[in-house]
């Protein structure tokens, strides 16, 4: 049998990552035009902005987080993808042994090193997309050290775009990325059931040799599903019933993070951003107006599904909040069987009656 090749924690490189790299780093826009000085002084500002954001969420959130909290990573578009490939091959780790494990034959290092440069440049261009539609992230790095990263083109071309005010668009983003970094350092157990969550799913989504017949005729049949309103992406194609409770039971959790996120930094007020209303107004405004190939890759790499968590994420955190407070919703954090159900997510008078009687 013919050796084949391992990543650097010694799976199967059925993806080469630099290669993902390499190619993100190419097909990415580059961003809007800034003069070099202009630039540094965006960064600066950008840093000053998540900084000044850590006190108004602490206090609105009524969370803190032991320790000094690090500096924000202020990046290009290019730099996010070269970070996002690395917790990516962590992430994906567990899917290469199944798939291996399943093998009876090994290819050889020819065929190896083609289809690892196939799937790197599938990869690297997916990141490509996405690198020029995040403002902000909170790096939960399975095998590394989690940090706060804000991507600096992409806060100028949206603020920009909508004409608001820089510097109260910029303490708005800050809020929110910042509000992901205390509910994951403020909850210390929050981190490692995320990214244990994760890795069970994507290993259970990904099919042995044996199983990918069976799973390209539910991909056929599925498509339309995944262009309607309701449709998660191309993962929830391949999932069988159960793997879909799954996959919502992990949305759940992710609505919560992003709803609770969109509140803080909408309730941290206009003492602290001004025209936060303004902002707010223009930002849901523009998330409605993509061009139809946006919408149909939003549809199939389910980051329409992604929105529909803000909003659904949103309106469970204030209804929890109208009825036990604050302190009340903050019994979500207590344990991974507080979190919600997705059945809560939509009914936060259950979560209420199951969690505080």
């Amino acid at each position: 049998m013919s050796e084949i090749t391992t990543d650097q924690g010694g799976a199967p490189a059925f993806v080469d990552w630099e290669f993902a790299k390499a190619t993100g780093r190419r097909l990415v826009p580059s961003g809007p035009s800034v003069a070099p000085d202009e630039a540094r002084e965006i960064v600066a500002r950008i840093r000053e902005a998540a900084a000044a954001a850590q006190a108004p969420v602490a206090e609105t959130t009524r969370m803190h987080a032991p320790g000094v909290a690090p500096d924000a990573l202020v990046v290009d578009r290019a730099t996010w993808i070269d970070l996002n490939v690395d917790s990516m091959a962590a992430l994906m780790s567990p899917v290469f042994e199944k798939v291996a494990s399943g093998r009876s034959v090994m290819p050889g290092p020819t065929a190896t090193a083609i289809g690892g440069k196939v799937t790197g440049a599938e990869t690297g261009a997916l990141l490509a997309f996405m690198a020029a539609k995040i403002l902000g992230q909170y790096d939960l790095a399975p095998q590394g050290t989690p940090r706060l990263l804000l991507v600096a083109p992409n806060l100028v071309a949206v603020q920009r775009e909508l004409d608001v005010d820089a510097a109260d668009f910029r303490a708005w983003v800050c809020m929110h990325e910042e509000t992901h970094r205390v509910q994951f350092t403020a909850v210390p157990w929050l981190r490692e059931h995320m990214i244990g969550r994760a890795h069970e799913l994507v290993r259970d989504l990904t099919p042995t040799p044996s199983e990918l017949g069976e799973r390209l005729q539910q991909l056929v049949k599925r498509l339309p599903d995944a262009m309607g309103s309701g449709g998660g992406g191309l993962a929830e194609l391949f999932a069988t019933p159960e793997q879909r409770e799954k996959i919502a039971a992990v949305t759940a959790i992710m609505s919560l993070l992003e709803g609770h996120a969109d509140v803080v930094m909408d309730e941290v007020g206009p003492a602290i951003i001004p025209s936060v209303a303004d902002i707010r107004s223009k930002f849901e405004a523009r998330r409605g107006g993509v061009s139809a190939l946006d919408k149909v890759l939003r549809r199939l790499l389910g980051l329409d599904a992604k929105l529909a968590q803000y909003r659904d994420g949103a309106k469970f955190v204030r209804g929890v909040t109208d009825r036990v407070g604050v302190d009340g919703f903050n019994a979500v954090w207590t344990s991974p069987e507080t979190l919600p159900l997705p059945a809560e997510i939509h009914d936060p008078q259950a979560w209420v009656t199951r969690v505080h009687g």
